[in-house]
């Protein structure tokens, strides 16, 4: 399998003297193309870090990442900043949206201000995944009248603009009920069948339980990666059992 990500022996630590703690420790991942991979742990075990020095939001203090055969670490941080936007999509616990601009507008705004095309051609573009997404109704209504799953989806879209090689997930469905979370989930499983890879960070076993592959994160270093395969719905609960046993197996 090709590698979008390759990442050796990183350490983030924040703090200083007495109070110094190593939020990342050493921690080696992969990412191939295509691929789903879920990272789950407790609270302060490193997940987010992890997301964000793979994606390049932040920098370790030792190690390297490789994002297509490039490595981060040698890149500005213009390049940087270029990089995600035209390589990357990012979506997060609560998706950000210009209260002043209808869904639609919020959709392209990243990719018309980046200039990727005529206003028109984003505006059908979005529309596209909009009817994919299933809320291509909601185009002209304001964000303050559309629910959290409805935002979220839109989030999912707007990430899709550029069309990029990877999705990171921070949390998704953090915010949702179980209803809204299986409408959000289902179209990243969609994004992924498209040959998107998608690294998603969750607490919530019935989330990885999606992935093809879960990496489990304690204290900072990885603790264990458990494979499941490509999911089937009718799979759903057996690898809910099967993440759930890894966890309590490593205290987590």
């Amino acid at each position: 399998m090709r590698h979008i990500i390759k990442a050796e022996g990183l350490v983030k630590t924040y703090g200083s003297d007495a109070g110094k703690r190593r939020v990342l420790d050493g921690v080696s991942f992969t990412l191939g193309a295509g691929e789903f991979v879920a990272v789950m742990g407790p609270s302060g075990s490193g997940k987010t870090t992890l997301l964000f020095a793979l994606s390049g939001m932040d920098r370790p203090d030792e190690g390297r990442v490789e994002f297509e055969g490039r490595e981060l670490g040698g890149l500005g941080e213009r390049d940087l900043a270029d990089l995600r936007r035209t390589r990357m999509g990012f979506v997060f616990q609560q998706p950000s949206m210009l209260k002043h601009l209808n869904v639609l507008d919020n959709v392209i705004l990243a990719a018309l201000r980046d200039r990727r095309g005529k206003a028109a051609e984003l505006s059908a573009k979005a529309l596209a995944l909009m009817e994919k997404a299933g809320i291509a109704e909601l185009a002209a209504r304001d964000v303050a009248k559309v629910s959290g799953g409805q935002l979220q989806r839109a989030g999912i879209c707007r990430a899709l603009m550029n069309d990029p090689v990877v999705i990171f997930g921070d949390e998704p469905t953090g915010a949702l009920n179980s209803a809204a979370a299986d409408g959000v989930l289902a179209m990243l499983e969609d994004v992924h069948r498209a040959g998107t890879a998608v690294a998603l960070v969750t607490h919530d076993a019935r989330v990885a339980a999606r992935a093809g592959r879960v990496v489990f994160m304690r204290d900072g270093a990885v603790a264990a990666e458990e494979g499941l395969g490509p999911f089937a719905r009718g799979e759903l609960e057996a690898r809910v059992a099967a993440v759930t046993a890894r966890m309590r197996e490593l205290g987590i």
